[in-house]
């Protein structure tokens, strides 16, 4: 099971830049329009990234894991912010998941990629394999997964938790590029930051569950609350514990499958970024559409 240090794109800074630090702490972003797609990932993206400005960007949930870095990817504005951090000092339950959504809607983020590291619960999916599930199922406890606790109950609605739009993108941008996706599958979400016992892992399988990660719950949901589109791009790195006979999975093991597939996986999101619509003609824009929001929303 993958999803920890190993779970950015990569973890260097970015290669020649010098970003322009621009402090907006405590400022009142709502309706900047300073990228419009949004990007959960490592710092290894940036370096294709033209035009660089780091943003850092105060919220009502506290600071996210680090400043935004806004650039240009073919002709699009696009706001990086790295999940774990840049010193990647956030294990999977102390990421700031609000915050750093928030961030990104505050500057005008519509359409998030997720990228992350995951691990398989079936042999038909080893490492290299390159997944967009359109199922995801929570099994984390103690994180804060919603921005109205207080106001009035918001109920929104998470049949379908990912950007239909979004995966159609991101599953033909993969196959363009000759990296044949699995363009389907359920994402089970667990606490960390330890891997599963080979018995949990079992467990996880049986039910038909095909992924394992430990960051993108709540991110899918906070995501929905915000009504943005939300698409995680997943890079198997392992087989989980109870999947194949072994040692288990180990750190060392995600590491070097996720650097062997971190420029494939750039230039898949680099594609993605190039397609997706300006305009949205999906579900989610609507997310809200009817219900009391007791908080105004940046």
């Amino acid at each position: 099971m993958a999803d920890v240090a190993g779970a950015d794109v990569a973890g260097a800074d970015p290669a020649g830049a010098d970003p322009a630090g621009v402090d907006l702490a405590g400022a009142d972003l709502a309706g900047a329009d300073l990228a419009s797609i949004g990007v959960i990932g490592g710092s290894g993206l940036y370096k294709f990234v033209d035009a660089i400005d780091e943003i850092l960007v105060e919220t009502p949930y506290g600071a996210p894991s680090a400043p935004l870095v806004i650039g240009e990817v073919a002709g699009r504005r696009v706001a990086f912010i790295p999940r774990h951090g840049r010193d990647h000092q956030f294990p999977p339950h102390r990421i700031p998941y609000r915050a750093n959504l928030w961030a990104l809607r505050s500057v005008g983020v519509r359409q998030v990629l997720a990228p992350s590291a995951v691990g398989s619960l079936t042999p038909d999916y080893g490492p290299g394999t390159l997944a967009v599930p359109d199922q995801v199922v929570d099994r984390t406890s103690g994180r804060a997964q919603t921005f109205y606790d207080e106001g009035g109950a918001v109920h929104v609605g998470f049949a379908d938790p990912y950007c239909p739009v979004g995966r159609s993108y991101a599953v033909a941008a993969a196959q363009e590029l000759g990296w044949a996706p699995v363009s389907s599958g359920t994402l089970v979400i667990i606490e960390g930051p330890r891997f599963s016992t080979r018995a949990e892992s079992l467990w996880y399988a049986a039910q038909g569950w095909t992924l394992i990660g430990m960051t993108g719950y709540p991110e899918a949901v906070l995501a929905r609350e915000l009504a943005l589109c939300y698409t995680t791009i997943a890079l198997v790195t392992d087989t989980d514990a109870g999947v194949e006979e072994g040692e288990g999975v180990t750190q060392a093991e995600v590491f070097r499958v996720f650097a062997e597939n971190t420029e494939r996986l750039r230039d898949v999101l680099m594609r993605i970024i190039e397609g997706l619509p300006e305009e949205r003609d999906c579900p989610c824009p609507h997310a809200l559409d009817g219900l009391n929001v007791p908080i105004a929303l940046p």
